[in-house]
């Protein structure tokens, strides 16, 4: 069993629907395969653009389900005959037909909840995935469209539930043991145990994959998207960026986090608990070998595997003398960030522990910055506590790669290359994995900066 998930833009329209058709076709002559499908290019963001203006009262919520309806329509009359797409026709309409009246409803009481999101964003699968399925059937390719809602258990956190992989597992296993040809699978999607729509979070139709593949203990899990594989940088800045052929779980964990949108983070959790190989691949070019993520990969000859980059972070530096030798402080400081729901993605400290830099989302730094105010306001009144600064306009460079543990010069070259750029570094960060080193510069400097390191670490 091979699971493959396609995203948006490999489904994007009727000629890219026939394509991956075309794709999963010549894999069925290599043993069975199971397909997880997106939503079609755009149509999530209409579906959350739709549900905002509606919540609103604004009637330009019509505009965006008239673009949605048009999306699916143009498809269907690309890939179907007037006579063989009737039944799809008359599927999508209805699905249609309810997502309007689930829109009206938010308009009516103008409120839509996590949990109302959740739902109104499940229409994208479902539709993409019901034209795979009909279609393939049309070409004689027995299909069979699966509603992973009825499949995947999660808790109620809507927005980003957390699977529940005993019980889905099992029903994975057992909604399989009937299967008759290809299985057309919605990802993104889940429910409850009382069977409330839930959705896994942005992009996480690989999650989706992943879980069915672990479910069915797969051979391998494909990942197809619009790049040739897993890059060594983000080639619309570092125009000598290349794909990496292998690369370890660990390693495609620390480049996802740090902004590499090639997988999902979380797709490695069951493919890692299962050892089951993910390929990363081009729906656009499916002869390219892709990138290969796996436990044992072939040791390479760079001392790095790529350059990760987050945009848009701001630091919140916290300095006082009074903090020296007092217990308890760090954990004080990240407890009410904690509290507020604000995620730090990086911190640094000194040894002297005069001060604590605490690296996080821009649009998250100044609400994080005012609760320290607000919560520490004795220690600032008493002098333990200088002063709480913020500094916007940054970003995090990481340096990622298995070959960097215990080889030693890499943190010299990286601030030599740096430094020779005049590029300020203003937090650095390094875990004991010797797997990451993270750095803070200006946003200005993201160019020069990510095209220095690639010259200097993998030309």
């Amino acid at each position: 069993m091979k699971i493959m998930k396609f995203g948006g833009s490999s489904v994007a329209n009727g000629e890219r629907i026939k394509n991956v058709a075309g794709i999963i076709q010549d894999e069925m002559k290599k043993g069975h395969v199971g397909v997880v499908l997106s939503a079609m290019k755009g149509v999530t963001n209409l579906l959350i653009s739709a549900s905002e203006k509606a919540e609103k009262g604004n009637k330009g919520f019509l505009k965006d389900l008239e673009e949605i309806e048009s999306k699916h329509e143009e498809a269907v009359g690309y890939l179907f005959s007037a006579d063989s797409g009737k039944s799809i026709k008359e599927k999508i309409k209805n699905q249609l037909h309810e997502l309007r009246d689930v829109l009206h409803g938010v308009e009516l009481i103008k409120e839509c909840s996590k949990r109302s999101m959740d739902f109104i964003m499940s229409f994208g699968e479902k539709l993409s995935c019901q034209i795979m399925a009909a279609y393939l059937n049309s070409q004689k390719i027995e299909s069979q469209f699966i509603d992973s809602s009825k499949v995947v258990r999660t808790d109620n956190t809507h927005g980003n539930a957390s699977v529940n992989f005993e019980v889905s597992y099992s029903n994975i296993q057992e909604i399989f043991k009937s299967m008759k040809g290809i299985a057309v699978i919605t990802g993104f999607i889940a429910s409850t145990e009382d069977g409330i729509t839930t959705t896994l979070g942005r992009n996480g139709s690989d999650y989706t994959a992943a879980i069915y593949g672990a479910g069915l203990n797969s051979e391998i899990i494909e990942i197809w998207t619009d790049v040739d594989g897993v890059l060594s940088s983000d080639p619309r800045v570092v125009k000598s960026a290349f794909v990496v052929p292998e690369i370890s779980y660990e390693e495609a964990m620390e480049l996802s986090y740090f902004g590499a949108e090639v997988i999902h983070p979380y797709t490695m959790i069951p493919a890692v608990d299962k050892n089951i190989p993910i390929v990363i691949k081009n729906t656009l070019n499916p002869s390219a070998p892709g990138t290969v993520i796996a436990k044992d990969v072939k040791r390479h000859n760079n001392v790095i595997t790529g350059i990760a980059c987050i945009d848009d972070v701001a630091i919140v530096n916290i300095e006082g003398g009074g903090m020296m030798g007092i217990p308890g402080m760090a954990s004080r400081i990240l407890d009410e960030i904690a509290k507020a729901s604000i995620n730090i993605i990086m911190i640094s400290q000194a040894s002297s522990e005069h001060s604590i830099c605490l690296v996080m989302k821009q649009s998250e730094a100044l609400k994080a910055k005012e609760v320290l105010e607000s919560k520490l306001k004795d220690e600032i009144r008493h002098k333990m506590i200088h002063q709480i600064s913020l500094r916007t306009d940054h970003i995090i460079i990481a340096v990622i790669g298995e070959n960097m543990r215990g080889t030693p010069g890499i943190s010299g070259k990286l601030f030599s290359s740096l430094g020779e750029n005049e590029i300020n570094i203003y937090a650095i960060a390094q875990g004991s994995s010797e797997r990451n080193i993270s750095v803070v510069a200006l946003k200005k400097d993201k160019e020069k900066a990510l095209t220095s390191l690639h010259k200097a670490f993998l030309e």
